[in-house]
């Protein structure tokens, strides 16, 4: 498997999964305003959306989007309990939050980071998330981790947002339970193992 990534984007998720996974893979960084690869590749012709990550498989095929590649990652190696199993209520409530986190919290952090935002739209921006990252604290102040006592796919996926909030100047600190999260999924060997392979100081 090849994963296409940027530093401290939304493929850094699936990156700390590949790590949990512990199955072989290579890395081939993407230089976003050029759409082009390290190796020099048009990075459009593997993703048309231009965006990360992609994630290219063993037939040779691509598969794109954080919560599908993720899911294929933790269904490649289901001893290791990285997602529940496919038909269970548990996988159904990781679904529930895969799409909250991809369409309430990351999709909401695109007009903080586009130029062409108006400055005056940006606090009703934030407004939002803080709301949605309520919602969350409120979850894991009675668990640990988002399905409960375990580390899942969807944890990486949160404590990328949580960490795209200290960019745009959201402060979370009044959240106990977000900040116990934030400090706990940043302590696995994973997550250490890929900020360094990126080059990422958080």
């Amino acid at each position: 498997m090849k994963l296409y990534y940027s530093p401290g984007a939304c493929s850094l998720a699936p990156h700390i999964i590949l790590l949990e996974s512990r199955l072989p893979f290579d890395l081939e960084r993407v230089h976003l305003p050029s759409r082009m690869t390290a190796s020099g590749k048009n990075y459009l012709g593997i993703n048309p959306h231009g965006y990360v990550p992609t994630l290219e498989i063993e037939d040779g095929t691509y598969m794109t989007e954080v919560p599908v590649i993720m899911q294929y990652i933790a269904d490649c190696v289901p001893d290791l309990a990285l997602a529940p199993k496919g038909g269970t209520r548990q996988r159904y409530e990781l679904l529930s939050w895969l799409n909250f986190i991809s369409s309430e919290i990351h999709k909401g952090f695109g007009p903080l980071f586009a130029d062409d935002t108006p400055i005056h739209y940006k606090p009703s921006v934030k407004d939002r998330l803080r709301k949605r990252f309520e919602h969350v604290e409120s979850c894991l102040s009675r668990a640990p981790y988002l399905l409960g006592g375990d580390f899942s796919i969807a944890d990486a996926h949160l404590w990328v947002m949580i960490k795209w909030t200290r960019m745009v100047g959201i402060d979370l600190d009044r959240w106990a339970a977000l900040v116990a999260f934030e400090q706990k999924v940043r302590g696995r060997p994973s997550v250490q193992q890929a900020l360094q392979i990126e080059g990422v100081d958080w």
